[in-house]
């Protein structure tokens, strides 16, 4: 059920994603150590779920790294948009050359990687990491916190660009709910050609609407619809 391309370039490889995300709703399907669900196969069963539900990719990886990777690429035949998170302070979202090959090669149709300008761990730059994950044919999606990110990982040639930071950097204050500034801005500063995804905080159906309103080409759920601990607490907390 592996999905496969159906085109051989990464510029044609990017077109054929950007088609099949264009104005949907994306599922992060992730869980970080210590909670009930860092489980590889229980998550590889819900990202086959969620395929079945409408979502049109797969975000994944996290702390469960490769092994998620190359499960759930395995399992659903969509896009897997692959990552690693290597420790958790300052870049560490595929932080570096090789973690962005090792995605690549566990099977990630899109690499995922911190866009920021903040250091990396192996002294690389975003650039850098765009002309590896090209090299190995693969797209390079772009995880930004502000909207200068976005004009510099587009500049940089990233082929799709994401708003997963906004929030959680030095460079920006956490909003309660989604970041739509960082959307409205960034789309004004990149123009209609960037593939630009909206993800973040987003909870709720109404986010999704406001997010797409704001210029964004399609959004990224993931808590809400895939951590049933975050999912019963809100429940819960209606009748406290």
């Amino acid at each position: 059920m592996t999905f496969t391309y159906s085109s051989s370039t990464v510029e044609a490889r990017r077109e054929e994603i950007i088609a099949a995300l264009e104005q949907r709703v994306i599922v992060s399907v992730q869980a970080p150590d210590g909670h009930p669900m860092r489980d590889t196969r229980t998550l590889t069963r819900v990202a086959a779920a969620c395929v079945a539900g409408g979502s049109p990719a797969i975000r994944c990886g996290g702390y469960g790294g490769l092994e998620d990777v190359r499960a759930i690429s395995a399992e659903v035949n969509v896009p897997v948009l692959g990552l690693t998170k290597e420790g958790s302070e300052g870049v560490y979202i595929t932080p570096t050359r090789r973690s962005v090959a090792e995605v690549i090669r566990a099977g990630a149709a899109v690499v995922c990687a911190d866009a920021t300008a903040r250091p990396r761990p192996d002294g690389s730059t975003f650039p850098e990491l765009v002309e590896v994950a090209h090299g190995e044919g693969a797209p390079i999606m772009a995880d930004c916190a502000t909207p200068e990110d976005v004009l510099r990982a587009h500049e940089a040639g990233a082929d799709i660009i994401s708003t997963t930071l906004a929030g959680y950097t030095a460079e920006r204050a956490a909003t309660a709910g989604p970041d739509f500034d960082v959307i409205r801005r960034g789309r004004a500063l990149v123009g209609s050609d960037a593939f630009l995804i909206g993800e973040g905080r987003f909870a709720t159906p109404a986010d999704v609407a406001h997010g797409i309103h704001a210029g964004a080409s399609a959004i990224i759920v993931g808590t809400a619809i895939t951590d049933p601990a975050w999912i019963t607490a809100r429940f819960g907390s209606l009748l406290s």
